[in-house]
């Protein structure tokens, strides 16, 4: 691994730094686990006591941190600074190059240049693949499909006819995009399957991550918002709008026709009902359920999902209580 000098760092971060500028950095490391020639970083106030013992070689760290050790590189926020030196530096893994021969392409698909695609990749009819897209093994393409540049698929990735992924977005292993939606008539004691014949449109920079899934609309369009991102093991249902850079953590579930601002945050295992509205800003619990629409900007959680200054005093009398009958 290449080394980069510690001036480098500080220039990229913007940071304050009063020690030997010459030293060179190899790696990345944890607090606990640093050399003298990797840099860590102080993300969370409950680390501190590491700093005293940690062996790295430089240390990413809040401008207000106390004491005056020479390999601090102060900054406003240590984790972003950390995301900078790492993408900068630290983050190559092994590329996919070239168009494999086991590939199987149909000849009315269109790739643009600098396009990699790895065996068994199947990759339909009219389907658009933009620049320096990477298509890994066994990722299933089918036809209309859009692709913008500089996106990645990993394996076993499936997109379903029609869809339209942007540009920058990646996609781990398992993920479904454009599979049909959860929609039954019944009648005479029987479900009756209602066809899904809308689409998904994933607009730029957004990650989704292994096994989640996209369901296609029953009419018009699911649009997951541009530089939203979103964990493993999330189920988002059909004609569901997601804003634009919303974080959604593992095992979220969003039921049809749901539809969230920009900026939401819903913790893991939360679970929204369909139809409801989500306000921009608003945040969810963990295991939260939420039956009813969130305004802008509040926080919920629970089950049913309450705002959060109510859950706390529930859970403080509750707390009472309990301490009288003692």
């Amino acid at each position: 691994m290449s080394a980069v000098r510690v001036d480098d760092i500080v220039a990229l971060v913007g940071g304050r730094y009063h020690g030997p500028r010459e030293r060179l950095i190899r790696g990345v490391a944890t607090l606990h686990d640093a050399s003298e020639e990797e840099i860590s970083f102080l993300g969370n106030p409950m680390y501190a006591p590491q700093l005293r013992t940690t062996r790295a070689g430089a240390l990413l760290v809040p401008n207000d941190v106390e004491g005056d050790d020479p390999r601090y590189i102060r900054v406003a926020k240590p984790h972003f600074a950390l995301a900078q030196v790492v993408s900068r530096w630290f983050a190559a893994r092994p590329k996919l190059a070239g168009v494999s021969k086991l590939a199987s392409i149909s000849p009315k698909a269109t790739l643009g240049s600098n396009v990699a695609v790895g065996p068994f990749a199947t990759i339909g009819d009219g389907a658009i693949i933009g620049d320096n897209v990477t298509i890994y093994q066994n990722v299933s393409i089918e036809a209309g499909v859009t692709i913008g540049e500089g996106s990645i698929l990993y394996p076993l990735v499936s997109i379903y006819h029609g869809c339209k992924i942007g540009s920058r977005c990646i996609l781990h292993s398992g993920v479904v995009i454009g599979s049909d939606g959860f929609g039954f008539a019944t009648e005479g004691g029987r479900h009756h399957k209602i066809p899904q014949i809308g689409t998904v449109r994933i607009e730029d920079d957004v990650e989704i991550g292994a096994n989640s899934t996209v369901d296609r609309a029953a009419l018009g369009e699911t649009v997951i918002g541009e530089g939203t991102k979103i964990d493993n093991l999330v189920q988002i249902g059909h004609n569901v709008r997601i804003g634009k850079h919303c974080l959604l953590v593992s095992q979220v579930g969003i039921a049809g026709s749901a539809e969230f601002g920009d900026y939401v945050v819903a913790a893991g295992q939360a679970g929204v009902s369909g139809h409801l509205k989500i306000g921009k800003g608003a945040q969810i619990g963990g295991a939260s359920a939420v039956f009813h629409d969130v305004p802008d900007g509040a926080k919920v959680v629970g089950n049913p999902a309450i705002p959060f200054r109510e859950y706390a005093r529930r859970d403080m009398m509750l707390k009472r209580l309990l301490a009288r009958k003692k």
